[in-house]
């Protein structure tokens, strides 16, 4: 039997509750509600870490943090003895490509590829046209587009507001160059893997002015927010963040598009003034754009007759926190913005239907998934679980772990170097930020929203948590080589 292609499209920093088939009656995402429709999509994913780098390192090798020891990005180099899952499917005989980010390294210039089984590999960390080369989205602009990639960049400034032309954007050449891919001609039985990667939604929020113009700031609900934040966040003054400084989101004034200098910055610097509404409406048109183009893919999966023998898995590599608790982009930061991500299969071979499952599940479980799905071996150094027997309708699609975690370690040149641990088990979310004497205790039956701090209240709860946490943090230790003897 001819084994699965697979098109594994992830998002970067996009939020867990972004999608309309989910609870979101603001989002518009009509392909994303039809993953949801047509397979498993899962409520309460966790990703590993909320910066990109350790991250994608984890479901990429399907090893936590502190196994891989992945967990800064803008490193020199990945770790020569990390396996990722995309070289063993190529050992395995699958046509493997990218489109996108990978972001295994630094990518301030071009970035250093690892052993990373790729035949075809279109690099583009980030839009802006500022590599001296290698960039293949520039390359695009330039050569097919007929488009100078500089003055195009050059005509957008600001944190939030429309971007450049639709048939320009990246997002746009993922999804044409995804197309090429699928239809290309290969000999025999050989399957595929393909990981799309756009840039969006990523700051700065920047989307074509006719997906901008879809939604209306005035109409969308304010962040999750309560005055009271302004001054609990003050005592995580020394913890690491990109927006060092709450604000009040619900204001609704304009960000001035000279709020920093360098469109680079943007990305990973907090304006001075929230406008909470407005800055939703540009992240969800940069979705909707998104969803248009994995539209597209699909479709041309559907047209060359391949979508039924396709795994298709959409998720996020983190989230984004677009305001809550005053709080905007990222950092060593746990709240569910920031570390819930959505995570989506359709393979309607194997897969069931229709199912919103409220399994905990973590992004280390991916490798070993679409390993399992494939009918290959998962090698014993992989700690994340397979999901196929919920996908499979084989076992409980409600029930897959007691507790995920995640861990920020010094993960951002930010000042203080923060280290963080995050564990959740369904009700509890325990937070540590070592080193500080701080840490963060919510109560998820009765506050959802993460607002009543119970951390530092002498009622015993937090001993038993610490240990619970500590516990699941052991667990993510990588014991070394498989035994294969007593002694």
């Amino acid at each position: 039997m001819r084994k699965p292609n697979i098109l594994w499209f992830c998002s970067d920093q996009q939020r867990w509750d972004t999608i309309g088939a989910l609870g979101n009656a603001y989002a518009q995402t009509p392909t994303l509600d039809g993953l949801a429709r047509e397979g498993v999509a899962f409520a309460r994913a966790f990703c590993q870490s909320p910066i990109c780098t350790p991250s994608r390192a984890t479901f990429l090798t399907g090893r936590y943090p502190a196994a891989h020891r992945v967990q800064r990005n803008g490193n020199a180099y990945f770790p020569p003895g990390e396996r990722l899952v995309t070289k063993l499917f190529a050992e395995a005989g699958y046509d493997c490509g990218l489109i996108g980010k990978l972001h295994l390294s630094a990518s301030h210039h071009l970035e250093q590829r690892p052993d990373d089984g790729y035949r075809t590999f279109l690099w583009s960390h980030h839009p802006t046209p500022d590599y001296p080369s290698g960039h293949a989205y520039a390359d695009w602009l330039a050569q097919e587009k007929k488009v100078d990639p500089v003055e195009l960049y050059a005509k957008v400034s600001g944190f939030v507001g429309p971007g450049i032309p639709t048939e320009y954007h990246q997002t746009t050449w993922c999804a044409e160059m995804a197309e090429r891919f699928i239809r290309e001609r290969r000999g025999g039985d050989t399957p595929w893997l393909l990981s799309v990667n756009p840039f969006d939604p990523h700051p700065p929020f920047d989307p074509p002015a006719e997906y901008l113009a879809r939604f209306d700031p005035d109409i969308l609900p304010p962040p999750r927010f309560e005055p009271g934040d302004l001054v609990r966040q003050q005592a995580f003054a020394g913890v690491d963040q990109q927006a060092m400084v709450a604000r009040d989101p619900t204001q609704r004034m304009a960000v001035k598009p000279a709020d920093v200098a360098a469109r680079e910055a943007l990305a990973y610097t907090a304006p001075d003034t929230l406008d909470g509404r407005l800055i939703k409406a540009a992240y969800y048109a940069m979705i909707s754009l998104i969803d248009d183009a994995l539209a597209r893919v699909l479709a041309a999966l559907r047209d060359t007759g391949q979508l039924d023998d396709t795994i298709v898995v959409f998720h996020s590599d983190h989230g984004e926190l677009l305001g809550d608790h005053g709080l905007i982009l990222k950092g060593c930061r746990f709240f569910d913005g920031l570390v819930r991500v959505p995570l989506m299969f359709r393979w309607p071979r194997r897969f069931a239907a229709g199912v919103a499952s409220e399994a905990l599940v973590e992004l280390v479980d991916l490798a070993p998934t679409l390993l399992d799905s494939a009918g290959l071996a998962v090698p014993p150094y992989m700690q994340g679980r397979s999901l196929v027997p919920l996908l499979s309708g084989k076992a409980d699609p409600h029930q897959h772990k007691q507790v995920v975690v995640a861990e920020y370690n010094d993960a951002l040149a930010l000042p203080n170097a923060s280290h963080g641990t995050m564990s959740f088990d369904g009700r509890y979310k325990t937070i540590v930020y070592h080193g500080t004497g701080l840490g963060e205790i919510y109560d998820h039956a009765h506050d959802p929203g993460e607002f009543d701090n119970q951390w530092g209240r002498d009622d015993g709860l937090q001993s038993a948590l610490i240990t619970h946490h500590l516990d699941a943090l052991a667990a993510t230790i990588d014991p070394g080589p498989h035994r294969v003897a007593k002694y």
